[in-house]
């Protein structure tokens, strides 16, 4: 710890990438858990991404620190749960957002494996007052994907909508899910 008091301490999140079948992966990792994992197909556009959600004011002062080495065994973890999400992740989250974001994300963790759930259940079975739509925001600003099922959330006909890393790994998922 510094004993100058004109520079606030950073907070360090160290991160690194891993190959799924659903393509890359980059793992952000906090003194609290996983902060992000976030799917996509090139590593560089991933890297800009993770950069991105951690300018936001939760996240005002990080710093990214690649620890690919360090982070191995989070990685292996991770990249087993996205190809086979029905086993569960055995790792601590550390999720970051307002009230509302954390109460929906904590809904989406309630449903099980192999289920859906359509915006609007969410909405009304929170604790806060929601939209359907407020529920969909949530969703889109959620950064740690798989663990944070967004991808069990469907149109209220049943139908596949938006899904921050495309639809064709939301429908992957859900059909991932099925089988189990």
């Amino acid at each position: 710890m510094s004993t100058n008091n004109h520079h606030l301490t950073k907070e360090r999140l160290r991160f690194g990438y891993g190959e799924t079948s659903l393509g890359t992966v980059i793992v952000a990792v906090s003194s609290q858990g996983v902060a992000a994992i976030l799917l996509g197909s090139d590593r560089r556009r991933l890297r800009g991404e993770l950069a991105g959600a951690f300018a936001a004011d939760a996240f005002a002062n990080v710093e990214l620190i690649e620890d690919e080495a360090g982070l191995i065994e989070t990685i292996v973890k991770v990249v087993a749960f996205v190809d086979a999400p029905h086993l569960g992740l055995d790792l601590p989250l550390d999720p970051r957002g307002s009230e509302l974001q954390l109460a929906v994300w904590q809904a989406l963790r309630a449903i099980p494996s192999g289920e859906t759930r359509t915006y609007g259940a969410i909405a009304a079975a929170l604790p806060l007052p929601a939209t359907a739509q407020d529920v969909g925001a949530a969703c889109a600003a959620n950064i740690i994907a798989v663990a944070i099922p967004c991808h069990r959330v469907v149109k209220s006909d049943g139908s596949i909508s938006g899904y921050r890393w495309g639809v064709h790994r939301k429908r992957r998922l859900i059909n991932m899910e099925g089988v189990a």
